[in-house]
């Protein structure tokens, strides 16, 4: 779907997920990420970019595995993420729109449980690649953590998203995958997508997939 007809549907109130092929599973129970090897950190600091091209191709399960662990996964036994948040509250959740459903991610299983089976994509963002990249991320911010103050709570979620999202660039800057972050969305369309409730608020989104392969020119 093109940019101007999002942005029309989305003023109209009927920017809308689109039904998926197949059954949906109820929950992905994702590999063992791995947490060794890939490129020394300067390294993949020089070649974090933002892309908005890409390829349709699904990531294989261990890809998928390693990116959202990479994003907002378990790293020690206390239950601390890759990811910091303010007191540790962990007001961020992750979803995943991909072409067969939109899920949670669970960091403590370390796997998807089924929100919605629809196909999301297009609703994360007016932009038209949203709709055919392997995956939308989606960052919410549950607003029920008592931890943080009433009135720092959304820019205390804000930083913990950047820093998600950050996680997310250096992943894909390692693995030669695309990404960006997103803020021109429609949260109102996301929310009722992914059934969020009052308590839920729509912080960012993020495409991720491997990049478009361009056709070589003519001789």
């Amino acid at each position: 779907m093109t940019t101007v007809g999002k942005l029309a549907l989305g003023m109209m109130g009927r920017l809308r997920p689109k039904p998926v092929a197949g059954d949906a599973p109820a929950t992905i129970s994702l590999p063992p990420a791995a947490h060794t090897g890939g490129l020394p950190l300067m390294e993949a600091l020089s070649r974090r970019h933002s892309a908005r091209e890409f390829a349709p191709d699904p990531l294989p399960l261990p890809l998928l595995s390693g990116l959202l662990w990479a994003a907002y996964g378990v790293n020690r036994p206390d239950g601390g993420r890759t990811a910091p948040s303010a007191l540790n509250a962990q007001e961020v959740d992750v979803y995943v729109a991909l072409p067969g459903g939109a899920y949670r991610y669970d960091a403590a299983e370390h796997a998807l449980h089924l929100i919605s089976a629809t196909d999301v994509r297009r609703v994360t963002g007016y932009q038209d690649f949203v709709d055919d990249a392997a995956l939308d991320l989606v960052f919410v911010a549950d607003s029920r953590f008592s931890l943080i103050p009433g009135h720092s709570r959304e820019s205390y979620a804000s930083v913990a998203a950047g820093a998600i999202c950050q996680n997310v660039y250096l992943f894909s800057a390692v693995n030669g995958l695309a990404t960006v972050i997103r803020a021109w969305i429609d949260r109102d369309a996301i929310a009722k997508a992914l059934e969020l409730t009052r308590h839920q608020h729509v912080l960012l989104s993020q495409t991720v997939g491997y990049p478009k392969r361009r056709r070589a020119g003519r001789a």
